[in-house]
């Protein structure tokens, strides 16, 4: 992909260990429904979320500060996996809930102040397989979508994050719930 550094590993995950991650993370995660307030009104995020990783490492997004949960035994697993593929230290980890088809994330980049430059972000999926959409900042006709998989791995690295939107979109079709991690070093 032009301005990006971009890869994908479909079965990162075994599906034994998928399966065991997924079902970990649905019932030990202290997940919260967020509000956002979207042009002058209060509405749900439409996700579940959840903010885990080292003391003192808060984060904003989306006008939301959340402050980090403390590790779980089955997070630091999978990022420890996940930081020697990278090759990257992760110090906090977002989590999203997505219960259906109606939950998603809008068009955004993740270049929030505190990931620092070209920060590198590693995403893994469990659950449900949903389309993940990238298209360029500048030249419309530069899209990608690639469906993220139970148990794979999306890094994103390099300008990505500078030159390309990324989004997960509802769809009207019945799905099941997906849960994705987004693996980040806060500065």
């Amino acid at each position: 992909m032009q301005d990006a550094e971009v890869s994908y590993c479909e079965h990162f995950f075994t599906p034994e260990q998928s399966d065991a991650y997924y079902q970990q993370l649905l019932n030990g995660i202290n997940w919260k429904q967020e509000r956002i307030t979207f042009y002058g009104k209060e509405m749900d995020l439409p996700r579940l979320t959840a903010w885990y990783g080292d003391v003192g490492k808060s984060y904003t997004y989306s006008g939301i500060r959340v402050e980090p949960d403390a590790w779980t035994p089955t997070l630091l697993e999978i990022k420890q996996a996940v930081e020697k593929e990278a090759g990257v230290t992760f110090n906090s980890v977002l989590l999203n809930q997505y219960r259906h088809g109606q939950d998603g994330v809008a068009w955004h980049a993740d270049d929030e102040p505190e990931l620092g430059l070209n920060p590198v972000i590693a995403s893994v999926s469990f659950g449900e397989p949903r389309s993940f959409h990238l298209k360029h900042k500048e030249n419309p006709e530069l899209k990608q979508k690639i469906i993220l998989q139970h148990g794979s791995l999306l890094i994103m690295g390099g300008r990505t994050q500078h030159c390309w939107l990324h989004q997960v979109p509802k769809s009207t079709r019945p799905m099941s719930p997906r849960i994705n991690l987004t693996f980040r070093a806060i500065r």
